[in-house]
Order: structure tokens, then sequence, then C-alpha cells
């Protein structure tokens, strides 16, 4: 049992959350992670910035590999887009390159909105 409310309180938010609304999380914690490497490259805190970029990393990858590429015809290019993102994540990290995790987080920030407006589509629908 987990006595850290707000612990218990983020475990019920995911256990109940619509497997829309768990891509529109993964994809916000994402945007909050590159943006935290961000802030964390800039002033110098290499560990830091290191810690979220391969947090941000495992995301894409989680990302990647829950994607059902031939269930729908974005598919193979929504896994392209993840690929990519991967690449760019950990190149950012180990050349600790600002510009590289700004176009990153350009991405992401992108990725996050369409998923949203997805999410609230698909309420509308059903």
């Amino acid at each position: 049992m987990n006595t850290n409310p707000r612990a218990a309180y983020m475990d019920a938010a995911v256990a109940t959350a619509s497997p829309a609304r768990l891509l529109v999380m993964l994809f916000e914690r994402l945007v909050l992670d590159v943006t935290r490497a961000l802030e964390a490259q800039r002033g110098g805190q290499v560990e830091e910035a290191h810690r979220q970029l391969v947090h941000a990393q495992d995301i894409v990858l989680e990302l990647r590999s829950s994607l059902r590429v031939e269930e729908w015809d974005g598919g193979p290019g929504l896994a392209s887009i993840y690929d990519y993102l991967h690449l760019q994540l950990v190149r950012a990290n180990i050349a600790k390159d600002v510009s590289l995790t700004e176009g990153c987080l350009g991405l992401v920030t992108d990725l996050c909105a369409t998923w949203r407006e997805a999410a609230v589509a698909s309420l509308n629908v059903a």
C-alpha cells in the first residue's frame, strides 16, 4: 500500500485512465522530461540533463514498442518519427547539445498537442 498521497493519487489516475488519456499522460511527461533536460543543459547540470534525457528515451522506446504499426496506415510513419526522436535524444545526450534538445522539445510538444487533440476528438465521437 502506498502511503504517499501524491503517489497514491497518480497510481489511481493511471489505473483508471482510458488508453487515449494514458497516451496523453505519457506525452505530457515526455515534454516535461525534455524541458527539464534542456533547462539542465543550459544551466550546466550535466548529470540532471542526462537523467532527464534517459527517461525521455525510455518513454519513446515504450511508445515505439507499443505501436501497432500494421493496424493503421499512419503506423509506419509514426514509427519512423519515434525512431528519429529516440536517435535525436541519444545524440543530444551524448553531445550535450542544446540545439538538438531544443529540436526534440519542439517535436515532442507538437506530438503531445496532436495526441491531446485526438483524445478530445475521440470523446466527442463516442
